[in-house]
């Protein structure tokens, strides 16, 4: 008696069976630049836009001003397009739109806006970077939160086609090197000044958010946010140690409504935020569709040795495993929305590093929705965090500030043809219950 094998294969043959294609062992791979489908993985770059201020509010620092956007901002976004990108984290200086209380200067803007759309990108539009408008003054200044409400809606009802926001950038950061290490904006050095910026900041992200949902109720809120970490080489970690390492969540637990330790609550209270604060924080997360962006530079993981001594420490645990204390923390879907090297040579094999990070987390269960590589071209002085006008360059951009690229820009090239189409999830396409026909074959 034959095998059943026999009997398929005089009857359809030997594989290339019809129908295949639709996610059988002839469906698509989901290799191939990104195509604009919905279900996508979100494949992005950014354009570096940081305008703090330094030296006592005297100095400001554009890197959109410093690396040439201004002038160069039809060619940059072509090279969005020329990357095979469809997505792009892309910050308008909202310290020189929001001339005054109810005055805004739209002119750059617009013309930058205008071509985002006419390109077919989807923003990711930033909103604050780092810095405020002269007259807001800095972030201990409490009217901050009204201030920058009627910004956002005024973005959002000027560009009512726009669905992703970051509204406020990386808020520990923020709050963190303005009044804790004392490099930007009102150069702070204190607890106090670290946790009023923080909760200024975060309540300005809750109003800008709140502000964007009566005008696009579908809003997506990508909340761009350093993922950090310190190792503290010996038997008992000091207890500075252990509350910093506790104060890295504390943004995203007052933004997302999570009840911090009795350690960082108690710390809030010694430095200022009252139970009237604290209790509005946590009535609930903003509203829209919140997605947790984690940003994560090597150099965010840091050793402390014996002798005091911090060290950059790049990859001990690596973008995977921090990025899964978080989601395990406030269970968001997840964006890995910054990541580079300052060393060219390197770049390509972190990227790769990075998008195995990627790969190996959505294996074990996490949704992760989006990959960035930022920034678009090289960035200016972040040696020093932007405290010193040294003009050194960077070269951790796809392209350089001449607009030729570098190595990590055909990496990602190559990325791209190789997952550009795989799905935000796997399955994505069920997910999305859409009607089209099925088509990838793959779990990625």
């Amino acid at each position: 008696m034959n095998d059943f094998l026999h009997h398929i294969t005089k009857k359809f043959g030997d594989g290339d069976y019809d129908g295949d294609q639709f996610g059988g062992s002839a469906g698509h791979s989901g290799n191939g630049l990104p195509d604009g489908n919905p279900s996508n993985f979100m494949f992005a770059t950014g354009i570096e836009c940081s305008y703090p201020t330094i030296k006592k509010g005297t100095v400001r620092r554009d890197q959109l001003r410093e690396c040439d956007h201004y002038n160069r901002y039809k060619e940059d976004l072509g090279l969005v397009k020329e990357m095979g990108l469809k997505v792009l984290r892309y910050g308008l200086p909202y310290y020189s739109i929001h001339e005054a209380p109810g005055k805004f200067n739209w002119e750059f803007a617009d013309l930058a806006m205008a071509e985002i759309k006419r390109l077919g990108i989807i923003p990711i539009l930033d909103l604050m970077h780092f810095g405020v408008p002269d007259w807001v003054g800095n972030f201990q200044n409490p009217e901050l939160p009204v201030h920058f409400a009627e910004y956002c809606l005024a973005v959002a009802k000027r560009y009512p086609w726009v669905r992703y926001y970051t509204p406020v950038n990386e808020i520990y950061v923020t709050a963190r090197i303005s009044a804790k290490d004392g490099v930007w904006n009102e150069q702070l050095k204190t607890d106090k000044g670290f946790v009023t910026a923080l909760k200024h900041c975060t309540a300005a992200s809750i109003m800008g958010n709140q502000q964007i949902a009566t005008v696009r109720n579908d809003c997506v809120i990508v909340q761009s946010e350093s993922a950090e970490f310190i190792h503290e080489v010996c038997t008992t970690p000091s207890a500075q140690t252990n509350l910093e390492n506790e104060l890295r969540f504390l943004s995203l637990d007052l933004l997302y409504a999570r009840p911090p330790s009795a350690t960082v609550s108690m710390y809030l209270m010694d430095n200022g935020l009252t139970r009237k604060e604290y209790d509005w924080f946590m009535k609930g997360k903003p509203p829209g569709y919140q997605i947790m962006g984690n940003d994560y530079y090597g150099r965010n993981e840091r050793i402390k040795l014996p002798d005091g001594s911090i060290h950059s420490s790049m990859d001990v645990l690596g973008w995977y495993q921090i990025t899964k204390e978080y989601y395990e923390r406030y269970h968001m879907p997840v964006m890995h929305t910054e990541t580079n090297v300052f060393e060219e040579q390197d770049a390509p094999m972190w990227l790769w590093k990075q998008w195995i990070n990627v790969m190996r987390i959505r294996r074990d269960g996490v949704p992760v929705l989006g990959f960035t590589w930022y920034s678009l071209i090289d960035q200016i002085d972040w040696d020093t965090q932007m405290g010193e006008q040294n003009n050194r360059v960077q070269p951790c951009g796809l392209y350089d500030l001449d607009r030729k690229p570098r190595p990590v820009a055909q990496a990602y090239k190559d990325l791209l043809n190789e997952f550009g189409q795989i799905t935000i999830v796997p399955y994505g396409e069920m997910l999305e219950m859409t009607d089209r026909p099925a088509r990838l074959k793959t779990q990625v």
